[in-house]
């Protein structure tokens, strides 16, 4: 068994910060720029501070969830996944706030000198997705606790994040942006079916009412495979309307690596689907990267 850091230090705390999931937040950066650079335009300055606002927002949202599940009960003695900080002893609840309203002001310091470089949507980006991060789990009507937080990750590890790394180089959002960020999307939202699955019978007895807990697993099983469907049926559809060339199909090479895990998620259950959670959010990473790359090749 693996010992835990010491309470309240700098491993504690990285812990909390959950590098696994941070993959999450890069693939749709890396999908915008690529998306921007095939349509003519890179700009350095905005587009670094557009990834460090990514990374700090994914912080802020794990920061969040890790303090407010435990507040509402959600996570305990008898979770199945990965150590969560508060809820194991490693920080304190009102430590977790405090870092909380640290990120926040980071995120909103990143958004203004973003919006000072790219214009006005930024702030209206920005705002939306702070409030998103601790709306998650926090406030009086905590979306993962209504089953609405996987219309909200495919919204803003989709639509938000691609199209506004896009808009962050281009200065506008074009209609293609728009079908190149179902992916980062989808298979974002994967991760989080995966963890409704695996927490489905936790989740029952706190009152957290997932999609997992309203319609049961068999049909969170559907919608990974439906996801997983939208995300490699994307880049057919970029060759097909004449986007890009052929190289956009590399994403294509995740699919066997899909595959294993959409058959896992039927065979497993419990604890044994957290390593199909951390492949889910090495898939995001690697489909992102794959379809950056191909775009960038398509370019040339």
């Amino acid at each position: 068994m693996n010992q835990l850091p010491a309470r309240h230090s700098l491993q504690a705390w990285l812990l909390a910060t959950r590098p696994a999931t941070l993959t999450a937040a890069l693939a749709p950066v890396l999908t915008g720029t690529a998306l921007a650079y095939h349509l003519g335009a890179l700009r350095i300055l905005p587009g670094i501070l557009a990834v460090l606002g990514a990374l700090v927002l994914q912080v802020l949202s794990n920061f969040a969830n890790d303090v407010f599940d435990y507040e509402k009960g959600s996570d305990t003695e008898a979770r199945l996944g990965p150590t969560r900080a508060v809820q194991a002893g490693l920080i304190s609840p009102n430590a977790m706030k405090r870092g909380l309203v640290i990120l926040v002001v980071l995120a909103l310091g990143i958004g203004s000198g973003l919006a000072y470089l790219c214009g006005w949507p930024i702030v209206a980006i920005g705002i939306a997705s702070i409030i998103a991060a601790v709306a998650y789990t926090g406030g009086p009507y905590p979306l993962g606790y209504h089953g609405l937080g996987d219309v909200f990750v495919f919204l803003f590890f989709g639509f938000v994040a691609v199209c506004g790394m896009t808009f962050v180089h281009l200065g506008e959002v074009p209609f293609i942006a728009l079908i190149a960020s179902l992916p980062s999307g989808a298979l974002a939202t994967n991760i989080l079916v995966v963890n409704n699955i695996r927490d489905q019978q936790t989740d029952v007895l706190s009152g957290k009412r997932t999609l997992a807990v309203r319609f049961g697993s068999k049909a969170a099983q559907l919608e990974y495979q439906f996801l997983s469907l939208l995300a490699y049926l994307t880049p057919v559809i970029f060759m097909n309307m004449g986007w890009a060339n052929y190289w956009v199909l590399l994403p294509l090479l995740t699919l066997p690596l899909n595959i294993r895990l959409n058959r896992d998620l039927k065979e497993k259950q419990g604890k044994a689907l957290n390593q199909t959670l951390v492949s889910s959010a090495k898939l995001v990473f690697l489909y992102g990267l794959t379809f950056a790359l191909g775009l960038l090749l398509a370019s040339l």
